[in-house]
């Protein structure tokens, strides 16, 4: 809703239609909000309910529920919780996602899976006010759910170190709704899928999703290499693809998508009162696509146990989480998306040898695939001759120049226009002492070919990617 508002206000469009998206959303109190902006930014609390019903409390359709495959089982899971930073500066967007099987310390309440949260208290609540005060059901619903609200944001809070100073919720219905009034969303897969509890059947590729397609896509945990944090990604994924149409096109324009979009947004979304929309959308406008990013907390152990032993659950170091999520905000503030979203897996390294020495440049290539770089071409230097080892790209700020260029002991980076994007080249003389050389004093047959495996020994997952807005392909995924 918020990059929707932007858009219509960078598209000349009536202040009438700006509020006619608050005027039917369901606005909520919460003491346990910010003030917003008293640090530097505001920080969003975007909840993704499993609900069968609509922002205003109405039950959904039979129709409505079998095109959602939602069922008709009354639920109150929080199982996509999401962390918006927007700066004040303006120069970036950060949203951080929390697993929804993350082990956290509920203030007052004590440890549990974080969407576990909303749900407890609102059934405690519940209990508390029927069953013990005797309290009429239709009365104590809106305070039991206001409940829940307040302590799962307080618990995020308490989990990252940030205050939230607006709370966002939306649910089933809502998300696809949103996606198809936005005429769908770009995805890609890694490979092909078939789940029937989600309803996930895509193929492999590049595809364009319908709403209930999408919200298929985002809900599958079952059969996938890493279980909920896979669907974490596939939520990142998703959320990057739609910023990036509605940022960098004229989604908005069109009366017709506004119309579409107002209708989804009113019958879908709950938010906080307080919002200054206009400044709120000020800050909005001054955004790239490439600047908003998309993380997850980093985790100890995918798959951990409670306390009790009585839950599978993901475990989290509470420090580690409130130290990472300082860092990357503080880097994002600075305008660093673009540094924080690269990855080796990005740069293909081709090395040439430029020496006597048999097998340098296989040994030195071993080496960066150990590191996450894509291996390219190997073999003798044909081209012109080079005075001393360098790395070569397109230009010398090229990241992933170097990152290969750090992992080789510093080696010069040299502009060579010829170097096709996304690739470097490594060409290495006789004055080669690093990696793979056999001078440095390592063994590089110890290395193994996955860098991931570092962090399985370890006992420890490897980070997911950090996702960007920023480009016209979606990123493909598990």
């Amino acid at each position: 809703m918020t990059v929707a508002l932007a858009v219509v206000v960078g598209t000349g469009l009536a202040w009438a239609q700006i509020r006619a998206f608050e005027s039917g959303i369901n606005h909520i109190n919460s003491i346990a909000l910010g003030a917003g902006g008293d640090d530097g930014a505001i920080d969003i609390l975007l909840v993704g309910m499993d609900s069968r019903t609509d922002a205003h409390g109405n039950p959904l359709t039979p129709e409505e529920l079998a095109t959602l495959r939602a069922g008709d089982e009354d639920a109150t899971n929080t199982d996509t919780i999401i962390l918006v930073r927007i700066p004040n500066n303006g120069k970036s967007a950060t949203a951080i996602s929390i697993p929804r099987d993350a082990y956290v310390e509920a203030p007052g309440i004590g440890k549990m899976k974080i969407n576990g949260v909303y749900g407890s208290v609102h059934l405690e609540t519940m209990k508390e006010l029927v069953e013990e005060q005797g309290e009429d059901p239709a009365i104590a619903e809106p305070e039991a759910t206001a409940a829940g609200r307040e302590e799962l944001i307080k618990t995020v809070a308490n989990l990252t170190g940030v205050t939230v100073d607006h709370y966002a919720e939306i649910g089933l219905l809502g998300f696809a709704l949103i996606a198809d009034a936005l005429g769908g969303v770009d995805v890609c897969l890694n490979a092909p899928v078939y789940e029937e509890l989600s309803g996930a059947d895509f193929p492999a590729g590049w595809q364009r999703l319908a709403g209930p397609q999408a919200l298929s896509f985002v809900r599958q945990r079952h059969d996938m290499p890493r279980g909920d944090l896979d669907r974490v990604v596939r939520q990142q994924a998703v959320m990057a693809s739609l910023a990036h149409e509605v940022i960098s096109s004229k989604t908005l324009s069109s009366p017709a998508t506004l119309d579409r979009l107002q209708q989804a947004v009113q019958r879908s979304v709950v938010l906080s009162d307080g919002w200054d929309v206009m400044d709120f959308v000020d800050q909005l406008q001054k955004l790239a696509a490439g600047n908003v990013a998309f993380a997850t907390i980093p985790i100890v152990e995918e798959a951990g146990w409670s306390d009790d032993s009585m839950q599978s659950v993901v475990r989290v170091d509470p420090t580690e989480v409130k130290d990472w999520v300082s860092g990357l905000l503080n880097d994002q503030d600075e305008g660093k998306t673009e540094e924080l979203a690269y990855s080796p897996d990005k740069t293909t390294v081709n090395v040439v040898n430029d020496t006597d020495i048999n097998g340098l440049a296989a040994a030195v290539s071993h080496v960066l695939a150990t590191e996450g770089f894509a291996p390219g071409s190997v073999g003798n230097n044909e081209g012109a001759k080079v005075t001393s080892s360098q790395v070569q790209a397109a230009t010398a700020d090229d990241l992933g120049a170097q990152a290969v260029a750090q992992d080789l002991s510093g080696l010069p980076v040299v502009e060579d226009p010829a170097i096709p994007p996304g690739s470097v080249r490594v060409v290495l003389t006789d004055d080669y002492t690093g990696p793979g050389s056999g001078l440095d004093g390592t063994d590089v047959t110890l290395s193994t070919d996955d860098p991931s495996l570092d962090y399985q020994f370890a006992g420890v997952p490897p980070p997911p990617p950090i996702i960007t807005a920023g480009s016209n392909d979606p990123a493909c995924v598990n």
